[in-house]
Order: structure tokens, then C-alpha cells, then sequence
């Protein structure tokens, strides 16, 4: 079965495991996991930030974020497709008692969409408070951010005095894609978070990275959202041994990412913005419905996601090479077929 539904799905290398295995381990919660300890310190330099703080997941990484910028009924300027709004199963509003105003079209905003999309100041308004840039962004398609197209937006949002965060989810990616660091791409933002078990291939983890004094008011934030873990060592050390051996490699990802879509877009029935396809995930859009296509798909042995009604999503990684991204591509094609 060739897997692209995300690349979430990897598996742990044997010289991951490895790590895992030989990690020094503490309790966190008393701040004595020294494996945790070298992850965030080295997460945080790679930003370009004073302080990480090692959370179990990017949703997790964001709504920290979120309690630590907002207060109940303020308002977060967001792309449209956020994952914060599709994929948060609402803790946005459950939490933090916060609501999401729409910059733009596609994930991508500018100056003007910004500003089009923050409140008045009146009483009556909702506080515009913080403005949430996602990059890559998801369902744009893994789109990279233009870098002085973003920081013109955050500097913008900071001269409007609002805060500001990156959910850099999949930051290492448009790092590798764009050539530049990501300490150059999270440089402006307030906050930033980065994840470790998407194209990095470690099992879980994201790291929520600031100021010493936010970090330390994210952590208040984690132990009341539960996520106060213990000898979770063994999880950091994946993300070490995944940050010095897999970021580079990334380039595979995106290269095995850009065969697939060439070979998809050449099929009748289908459409394939390759001018879009920047990164690991490539959306396809049938004729079909996009259900139907991907059960298709799955009984053919390739598994892959509706996005929506006639849209497919399919995310290279680690765990797929170049033949099996091509055979993947034939296989979604005839899956088309199938479902006519």
C-alpha cells in the first residue's frame, strides 16, 4: 500500500529508534528531562528565539499560542484554509474564547487584505489582537510564503499593534524550498511553532518557540491543556536525531512531490495547478467525487484524502521514494477512471 495521505504517517527510522533508545530522560514537569532540555534549546536557536517549550503536537503548539496572545473575545486575523480554523476541532473558541477573521483568498494575504480584514476600534468591535500566518500553508497546497511579502504582513500587524504568530508546521519545508533559514523566516513573528512528526519523520512532537517571558507563560498554558509530560525524553530525542539527519532531505520529498503532480496533471479528468506545487503536497482536482475517487484509490492499494467535494490531497515523505510517487500517480489516475 503506497500511503500519501499525509506525511504524518512515517514510520520511525531504525537509527531513530536508536536514539529514542540511548535518551537521557528526566521528569519535564520538574524540568529535569535534559533530552528535552537540548531539543528546545536547539529548536529555539534554529529560529532565532530566546526559548522552546516541547509540546505533543503543532494543534497543541497554536492554541498556546493563541491563550498566550488573546484574551476571551478578542479576534485572530487568519488565511483562508487556516489550519487553526479547519483542523483544531475548535479549541480556538473552546479555549481561549476566541473568534477568526479571513484575510484573502488561497492562505496567501497582503498589506491591504490585512488591514481590510482587522476591526475598528469601537467597544462594540471584537479586539483584533493577533495575526496567525501558516507556512507552508496546507490547504493552499503546500504554498511557501514570498519572505518579504510576509514580513511586510507582520510588520504591518505589529505597527497595528497586533501580535503575532507563525505556524510553521511545516517551516523546515519552506526553508529547504525557498533557500532561506528558518530563523530568517520566523525572525519577525512574536511566537512561532515548528513541527517534528510531519515531514521530519519523528513519531510526535512540535516545539512552541519566544521570548523567555512568553515561554514561560506557554508553559502555564501546557499544563492546563494536560500537556505536562513526564520522561518524554525518548520522544525528544526522535526530534534531535530527526532535525540533524532528515531537514536536508526534504528536497526529495519535494522533488518526488513535483513527478507526481507532472504525472497526474497529464491525465484527462484531472487538474493540477503545478505552478502551485512548491513543497510535498500536491492537490488534484477531479471531475468526480472526491470520495468516491479515493475509495477507488484505496482499493487499488493507494491511499490518499479528499480535501473537498472534487478536490484530492496527496503529501510526499519520508516513508515514499520516486517509483513509488509515480506508481502512486498511475494508480490515482486509473482511480479516476474507476469512478466515472
Amino acid at each position: 500500500m503506497i500511503d500519501l495521505r499525509s506525511d504524518t504517517v512515517t514510520r520511525p527510522t531504525s537509527a531513530m529508534r536508536e536514539a529514542m533508545a540511548r535518551a537521557e530522560v528526566g521528569d519535564d514537569v520538574y524540568g529535569e528531562d535534559p533530552t528535552v532540555q537540548r531539543l528546545e534549546t536547539e529548536v529555539a536557536a534554529l529560529l532565532g528565539k530566546e526559548r522552546g517549550l516541547f509540546v505533543s503536537s503543532g494543534t497543541m503548539g497554536n492554541q498556546i499560542a493563541i491563550l498566550g496572545h488573546c484574551r476571551p473575545g478578542d479576534e485572530v486575523v487568519v488565511g483562508e484554509g487556516s489550519h487553526s480554523v479547519w483542523y483544531e476541532s475548535g479549541a480556538g473558541a473552546a479555549f481561549a474564547g476566541v473568534q477568526f477573521a479571513v484575510a484573502g483568498r488561497g492562505g496567501l494575504f497582503d498589506v491591504d487584505e490585512l488591514e481590510a480584514a482587522i476591526k475598528p476600534t469601537a467597544y462594540w468591535y471584537p479586539s483584533t489582537s493577533l495575526l496567525a500566518v501558516e507556512d507552508t500553508h496546507n490547504r493552499a497546497g503546500g504554498r511557501v510564503w514570498p519572505l518579504e511579502r510576509m514580513h511586510a504582513v507582520v510588520r504591518h500587524a505589529k505597527a497595528r499593534g497586533l501580535a503575532t504568530h507563525l505556524d510553521g508546521a511545516r517551516l523546515w519545508n519552506a526553508a529547504v524550498a525557498s533557500g532561506t533559514s528558518p530563523a530568517e523566516r520566523a525572525a519577525p513573528f512574536d511566537s512561532v511553532t515548528v513541527c517534528l512528526s510531519k515531514g521530519l519523520g519523528a513519531p510526535v512532537g512540535s516545539v512552541l518557540c519566544g521570548s523567555a517571558a512568553f515561554v514561560a507563560r506557554a508553559r502555564r498554558h501546557r499544563k492546563m491543556l494536560g500537556g505536562g509530560m513526564r520522561q518524554v525524553g525518548v520522544l525528544a530525542a526522535a526530534g534531535l536525531h530527526a532535525l540533524l539527519h532528515h531537514r536536508a532531505r526534504l528536497a526529495d520529498d519535494h522533488a518526488h512531490a513535483r513527478a507526481f503532480a507532472e504525472a497526474v496533471a497529464r491525465a484527462p479528468g484531472v487538474t493540477v495547478d503545478l505552478a502551485s506545487v512548491e513543497t510535498n503536497i500536491v492537490n488534484v482536482d477531479v471531475e468526480r467525487d472526491a470520495e468516491r475517487v479515493v475509495s477507488c484509490a484505496r482499493d487499488l492499494g493507494l491511499l490518499v484524502g479528499a480535501s473537498g467535494p472534487r478536490r484530492i490531497r496527496a503529501v510526499t515523505h519520508l516513508d515514499v521514494d520516486r517509483t513509488a510517487a509515480l506508481e502512486g500517480a498511475r494508480l490515482l489516475v486509473r482511480a479516476v477512471e474507476l469512478a466515472a
